[in-house]
């Protein structure tokens, strides 16, 4: 993806939570990033595909596909980076997200400074 001068790419959002996407979009927005958004696994495959993000910060319990299953389709295809943003907190669960080819693990709730 070419950048313009000053652009600093595009963050794919994925959370079943409205709340959640709009809190990060806003924040992100603010600091110069484009933000895509998707609710569930199947819609940030398909976003994955048509806006290709620079980086995805990814949900793992979600509707019709999980994160962990999004993360292992993605790392078939790309290399882009992957941050789980999670209320699996669990090093089981930080393990399982790791291995599968996420970049970071993050556990909810996360409390941005003022």
């Amino acid at each position: 993806m070419k950048k313009l001068s000053g652009e600093k790419g595009t963050i794919l959002v994925v959370d079943d939570e409205a709340s959640i996407r709009r809190i990060l979009q806003t924040r992100l927005e603010m600091i110069g990033y484009n933000v895509v958004q998707a609710s569930d696994g199947e819609e940030a495959l398909s976003a994955f595909r048509k806006e290709a993000p620079d980086l995805i910060v990814l949900d793992v319990m979600m509707p019709k596909l999980d994160g962990y299953g999004v993360c292992q389709e993605l790392r078939k295809q790309s290399d882009v980076p992957i941050i789980m943003l999670t209320a699996l907190g669990d090093v089981a669960d930080r393990i399982t997200g790791l291995e599968l080819g996420a970049d970071d693990y993050m556990a909810k709730p996360i409390l941005p400074r003022n």
